[in-house]
Parts: structure tokens; sequence; C-alpha cells
């Protein structure tokens, strides 16, 4: 699977390519986290400031997370951070659920013994990483979920779930204290998502799958409604 952050020209200097990419990741983050606002305006001083890099790989990476709806190209006046809205929140939940009903289907159907140790290996580290609070749980959470779709041999199809990931975790930030999971056991829906899966089980897999967005989306839904977005 590529990210969107390695679609680089190969002619260029490494140095200049890989510039390009720690810019255009550390831009992704501040996004999806929240750091940088819904609407913010983003100003290639200020962010060389801020990330200490060239003009160059910050212009390039803008371009590029342009693609992931995460930034919007304002005409003759640069760029801004992607706005969000309830309408946009639906949209990106129903496209998550259909790709990924889809890719998770042709994973399980391409299923084979490498698949189903790297899906509970994904799923140990996930664990392990929630369990004691690891900083890189968030990563390893991204990992689990794109790992169970890895096998569906759609490169297209898992760069747009991949990007759409990105896009909910977004939502997810912003709800931030508001989002609350006190009556729901996540890890145990994880947990038999990844069983039904490499147990071979497409149908119990992919609504346990769906299940668990829905059920999140609605957490969401209500966070976005008593922030009063669009």
């Amino acid at each position: 699977m590529q990210s969107p952050s390695t679609i680089i020209a190969t002619d260029r200097p490494a140095s200049e390519t890989s510039a390009t990419h720690r810019t255009y990741l550390a831009i992704q983050n501040l996004i999806v986290t929240g750091a940088l606002k819904p609407g913010e305006k983003l100003k290639i001083e200020g962010l060389r400031a801020r990330l200490s890099t060239g003009a160059s790989p910050i212009r390039e990476a803008l371009s590029l997370l342009t693609s992931d709806n995460l930034v919007e190209r304002l005409d003759q006046r640069g760029f801004r951070v992607a706005p969000t809205s309830q309408s946009n929140f639906e949209e990106i939940l129903e496209l998550r659920c259909d790709l990924e009903d889809r890719a998770l289907r042709k994973s399980i159907a391409n299923r084979n013994e490498q698949w189903e140790e790297y899906v509970v290996l994904c799923h140990h580290r996930m664990t392990r990483a929630k369990q004691s609070n690891d900083p890189t749980f968030e990563a390893l959470h991204k990992a689990f979920h794109m790992a169970l779709l890895m096998q569906c041999d759609a490169p297209i199809l898992m760069k747009f779930c991949s990007q759409l990931y990105d896009l909910n975790i977004r939502y997810r930030y912003l709800a931030g204290s508001a989002l609350n999971y006190t009556k729901r056991d996540v890890s145990s829906e994880h947990e038999a998502i990844m069983r039904a899966a490499i147990s071979g089980d497409a149908e119990s897999a992919t609504a346990q799958l769906l299940s668990h967005y829905r059920k999140t989306g609605a957490f969401l839904a209500d966070a976005i409604a008593a922030a009063e977005l669009p």
C-alpha cells in the first residue's frame, strides 16, 4: 500500500523527496490532530518557522494534501485547512463503510497464512500500545485497520480507504473529550473483527466492522452537533 506522500517524482534528488515527505507527514499530523484548525489559512512563512524547513517542500506538501481533501487551494490566495461540517462527516462515514466493506470482502477472499499472521500481529501491537498509553497507538490503530484490507489486491481502493481513515480520525480529534466510549468495549470490537476475518467469515467480519464504524459515527455525530458545525 502506498500513502499519498510516496507519490513524488523519482527524478528529484533524494534529499528533496525526503524533505517533502517529512513535511507532508508533519502538516498532515497537525491537521488531523486539530493543531491546525478547520478553515485556518496556511501561510508558507508561518509553516517554515513552525517546521524548520524550506518553502519548496511546504508548497509541494500542501499540493499533495489537497488531493487528500485535508487542504484546500484558494484561487490566487494560497491554501487553507479544509473546513469541517456535519454533512462532510456523514459523507466520509458512508463512503468509508461502502469501500471498506468491499475491500475487506476481497481481502478475506484472498487470505493466506502470511496475511492472517500479519493481522494478528498488528492487533497485538495496537492492543499493547493502548494498554500502556503508548503515543504510537494512533498509528498502530490505523495499521490494524489497513492490515485487514491489504489483501484486497486493489491499490487504488486501499489509497481511498487510507484517506478516508485520516479524514474520519480528524473528526475524532475535533470531538476531543466530548467523545465518551464508557458504554462500549472497543477492544472487544476490534478482536471480534480480527477473529472473524482470519477465520474467513466475510459476512460476520464486514458486519462487525461496519457496526464498529457506525457506533463511533453516532458518538461523533452527537459531538459535532454539540459543536454546532453546519
